[in-house]
């Protein structure tokens, strides 16, 4: 097998476990929608992590024997694998809506990372590594406190999942810079470099935990699909001076792109919210009594004597 081969191979199939691990985020967050950042006592959620530690490794092998140019528009079809992994594997079907959808924003993220310029080796200086630390703590922070006062679910998710794509897109940046000047500085020097990595991947993980709750899969998995590679591509434009391809076609090209992917997350979102087990927020208020409601439909085991105690005491007093 030649090497461009094998990277394409390992491209697929860390699409495929980025996808799995998305389906088992999602199911704990419908499982523990009091838990939405790290519900660290469900196993399913260590397994999702394991996923996307593994997804993350499959990914740097593949950039090992192959172009970025390649690998990176590939990775792109991770939401295209997720819908049908989630039908066959969890029963949860999708939509001709939320299937346009992922494949209008695939097709417009892997033609804007085919568009962007040069994939040769850059590096960042001790200053640029702060600045950009400094400014991707805050457009993160900014970010997730946008979202907190955000009531409508789809929004809320999509701002969660946005930072998520932006601490693992500036992951990315880091992880690059620090394999570029791995054997020039050595390993020491890139203690701090490394220590940002991991915390970003931790701050990404958790963030895109949160961004499942109430929102389904498709939307949220294709927010940070897109903004994961157009955060890195925007650091490469400003920093390294890298562009798009084949001039101002490129650029019109890469516009055309965007307008595609902006188009198909409109799809994702627009589509039927899922409602959780146990819980939903039409219903977050409780049904009134005398509404015509029927309150056992409504209502678990532990909650019905005392709504039946309710209703005969407002009857006695009318």
């Amino acid at each position: 097998m030649s090497a461009l081969a094998l990277s394409v191979l390992l491209s697929l199939v860390s699409a495929i476990v980025y996808a799995s691990g998305a389906i088992l985020q999602e199911r704990v967050a419908t499982a523990t929608p009091d838990r939405p950042y790290a519900p660290l006592h469900h196993g399913v959620w260590w397994a999702a992590v394991a996923l996307n530690g593994l997804g993350a490794v499959l990914h740097v092998a593949a950039l090992a024997f192959g172009p970025l140019s390649l690998v990176q528009p590939l990775g792109a079809l991770t939401i295209v694998f997720a819908l049908p992994l989630a039908a066959l594997f969890v029963g949860r079907g999708a939509g001709r809506t939320a299937w346009r959808g992922a494949i209008m924003t695939t097709a417009g993220l892997a033609g804007l990372l085919a568009l962007t310029g040069s994939t040769d080796a850059h590096s960042l200086d001790g200053l640029e590594r702060v600045i950009l630390t400094a400014a991707t703590f805050a457009g993160v922070g900014l970010l997730f406190l946008t979202a907190q006062l955000v009531h409508r679910p789809a929004v809320r998710s999509l701002l969660l999942a946005g930072s998520a794509g932006v601490a693992f897109g500036i992951g990315s940046v880091f992880t690059k810079t620090v394999a570029v000047d791995w054997t020039s500085r050595g390993a020491t020097v890139q203690v701090p470099s490394m220590l940002v990595i991991a915390a970003l991947a931790a701050l990404g993980l958790l963030l895109s935990q949160a961004s499942y709750r109430g929102a389904g899969l498709a939307a949220p998995l294709a927010a940070v699909t897109v903004v994961n590679p157009v955060v890195a591509a925007a650091v490469g434009i400003t920093l390294f001076g890298e562009g798009f391809r084949y001039g101002l076609l490129g650029t019109l090209l890469a516009l055309g792109a965007g307008v595609l992917t902006a188009g198909g997350l409109i799809l994702l979102t627009s589509g039927p919210r899922p409602e959780r087990a146990g819980y939903s927020e039409a219903h977050s208020a409780g049904p009134q009594v005398g509404e015509g409601v029927d309150v056992g439909s409504v209502t678990g085991p532990r909650t019905h004597l005392e709504v039946e105690m309710r209703s005969r005491a407002v009857a006695g007093g009318s």
